[in-house]
């Protein structure tokens, strides 16, 4: 309950902000070359040649950001030219009747679905089971691991993201999400509402739905045409498919602009794939289970540049599909996001400070886990030489909430057999990049977690990665990773637990790296 009461206090603070007008902006001046200017050349030309510019004047320096330079207004740009806000006199925010119905749109489809297409029993839904619903109140589910913990965090980017198209900010989106899984919990299953549910859906989703609207974002560029254009909204459009929507419905699918219209970070990409080993037993080193993995991570964002901060204007989000281990493909899905900070700059040493958001998903052959947290961060650049430097993030954390398996090497139930707890958490990661020819990373995570749904006592779980890549060619690289997981597990009225396991990875790379955010971060 007092989770319930938390997110509804969150939600009632998001709703006073409705009432708050969108503050007008100045005129937004953009890096000059950013404007389409009619007659001048074809808008591909200039696109191209302003882009050309930027990455000659506005690309990073050695103090890890690019230099002053008076083609940029950092009132309502950064540093790499671009702006800070989405463009208020074209991202206005619609009437509030929008995103609600289009919540509940989004849960109509779903159930709709459920239904008649899977014929779900929990979607028998009718007068009687909504009354028992609002009498009988909330409990904790039994669902799967996978559905509690992605499955609902991702519907909530939805219901988040009918705001977030709309026109309204994260905070005020966040409300959509909370209104959207109360919808879902009291009206689109014949199954009492879920403590869980309440929780993970609007938190997580809020986590998950920020990110793919700003990844949209990087994708979307109103003053494009022909293919380029088609290809980027059919893109932007399965990455987020109720801003793909909302697009259509505000006519701005094929409107065209003269300028930049939308907030972009400099973004760097990192594919992964190769050969994964489950050993055994965890001294059976490079023995055991083999599959395929194929991982992208999402570095946005300029951790170093100096700047006021807001939330997600700096991410790092990891996912990682393995194949040939049975239903169990989606192995874990982490990252991070700012919600605030602050920049320092110490001599050679750039800082930054702030308050942090994690998402924790972990669904594999040897345990699961999920988590959210929110606590602070620091990361710190030293450059070593000219081409090599040490990269390094700390975070302590508070779990509100989070959900771990009851023992080891998770089966594939249909039911929970999984515990929920609340707890704290530490991450450590550090990378030295040698120049462009090898990377050496030590990761530590490790998670303290008390169940209070299930098997009473304390589990003590740790994480640990180290890591080394060594270049090929250009952005193509080689690497290992060797990947050991432990749980200490204390139980109130049983025999302690305490378990092992340890993985090897072997995969080529490829790193996509933004033209004016140079460097490997992590």
């Amino acid at each position: 309950m007092r989770f319930l009461a938390v997110l509804l206090i969150l939600c009632s603070l998001t709703l006073t902000l409705f009432s708050q007008r969108n503050v007008p902006q100045k005129k937004q001046a953009t890096f000059p070359s950013d404007s389409i200017v009619p007659g001048k050349s074809s808008p591909e030309k200039q696109i191209k040649k302003s882009k050309e510019e930027k990455v000659e004047h506005l690309s990073d320096s050695v103090g890890n950001e690019p230099m002053q330079s008076n083609r940029v207004d950092t009132t309502v740009q950064n540093k790499y030219g671009d702006l800070l806000d989405d463009d208020s006199t074209y991202s206005t925010r619609y009437p509030i009747w929008i995103p609600v119905l289009e919540s509940i749109g989004s849960n109509a489809i779903t159930w709709f679905g459920d239904r008649y297409i899977l014929r779900a029993e929990y979607a028998r839904v009718g007068l009687q089971s909504w009354k028992s619903n609002f009498k009988n109140g909330w409990e904790w589910d039994v669902d799967r691991f996978g559905i509690n913990f992605i499955g609902h965090p991702y519907s909530g980017t939805l219901t988040f993201n009918s705001g977030r198209s709309n026109g309204y900010n994260y905070f005020q989106s966040f409300a959509f999400a909370v209104g959207g899984s109360l919808t879902w919990e009291y009206l689109g299953e014949n199954t009492r509402p879920s403590y869980n549910d309440i929780i993970n859906t609007p938190v997580n989703g809020a986590f998950l739905g920020e990110i793919l609207y700003r990844l949209s974002s990087n994708i979307l560029d109103d003053r494009t045409r022909g293919l380029p254009r088609i290809s980027r909204e059919i893109l932007a459009g399965i990455l987020n498919p109720m801003r793909g929507l909302n697009r259509i419905l505000q006519g701005k699918t094929f409107h065209r602009t003269n300028k930049e219209v939308y907030q972009k970070e400099p973004l760097n990409v990192t594919l992964y794939t190769g050969l994964h080993y489950v050993n055994e037993g965890h001294k059976d080193f490079g023995k055991g289970t083999r599959s395929e993995l194929l991982n992208a991570q999402f570095d946005y964002g300029n951790p170093f540049e100096i700047r006021s901060r807001k939330p997600f204007d700096f991410f790092k989000l990891r996912t990682e599909l393995n194949f040939g281990v049975g239903r169990k493909i989606l192995d874990n899905v982490t990252g991070y996001g700012i919600l605030t900070g602050k920049n320092i700059k110490l001599k050679k040493q750039s800082i930054l400070i702030g308050l942090f958001q994690h998402y924790d998903y972990w669904d594999n052959k040897t345990f699961e886990l999920g988590s959210i947290a929110f606590g602070g961060g620091l990361f710190s650049k030293i450059p070593l030489s000219k081409t090599s430097e040490i990269y390094t993030n700390i975070h302590i954390a508070v779990i509100p909430f989070a959900g771990n398996s009851t023992h080891f090497g998770p089966d594939s139930s249909e039911f929970r057999d999984y515990n929920f707890g609340d707890g704290l958490e530490g991450k450590f990661e550090s990378t030295v990049n040698i120049g462009k020819y090898a990377s050496a990373s030590f990761v530590y995570y490790y998670y303290i977690i008390r169940t209070f749904v299930g098997a009473k006592g304390n589990n003590y779980i740790g994480i640990l990665k180290p890591r080394i890549t060594i270049r090929l060619y250009k952005d193509l690289s080689i690497g290992f990773e060797h990947f050991v997981y432990y749980n200490d597990r204390y139980l109130r009225d049983l025999a302690a637990i305490h378990s092992a396991r340890t993985e090897q990875k072997l995969f080529l790379s490829l790193y996509f790296e933004d033209k004016q955010r140079r460097g490997h971060y992590n």
